[in-house]
């Protein structure tokens, strides 16, 4: 199967609500405060007001439900909803929850994002798969976005 870069997106999330346990897991959610979008057809900002639901399974399984609005620099409105799982060895979740660089490859990190938009130059997002690979940083993660050809 191949693919081609859509976008690096940068996701800058606001400190969580901590809801707590549920019963499901432990869960928790986040504001999404801004950001940015790049790639070889499109770029531009994230807007506030998207956010972040994740929820911590009793496997140390994190589920990830991403829902943001992005503004292409020619003013296109696009809607992104990602789910998606991050997983790994505990140390390396730990160094992640203190807020420390980690190398993505250490762990898993993979969403489903899909796209919608009225706009026709970027009609073609709403006709795509794409699969993308997170790399957590202390301010939110960096989706490398990669469509699926």
């Amino acid at each position: 199967m191949e693919s081609r870069l859509l976008m690096i997106l940068q996701v800058v999330v606001a400190p969580p609500q901590r809801v707590g346990a549920v019963p499901h897991g432990t869960r928790a959610i986040a504001a999404i405060a801004s950001g940015t979008f790049e790639g070889p057809r499109l770029r531009g900002k994230v807007l506030p007001g998207g956010g972040d639901w994740t929820l911590l399974r009793s496997d140390g399984v994190l589920e990830l439900d991403l829902r943001i609005t992005l503004e292409t620099d020619d003013g296109a409105l696009i809607y992104v909803t990602s789910c998606g799982l991050r997983h790994g060895p505990p140390d390396v979740l730990a160094a992640i929850a203190r807020g420390e660089p980690v190398d993505p490859s250490s762990y898993y990190f993979r969403t489903a994002p899909r796209f919608e938009t009225s706009a026709p130059q970027y009609a073609f997002l709403n006709r795509l798969i794409a699969i993308s690979s997170g790399d957590r940083r202390p301010t939110g993660p960096i989706y490398t976005i990669e469509e699926i050809l």
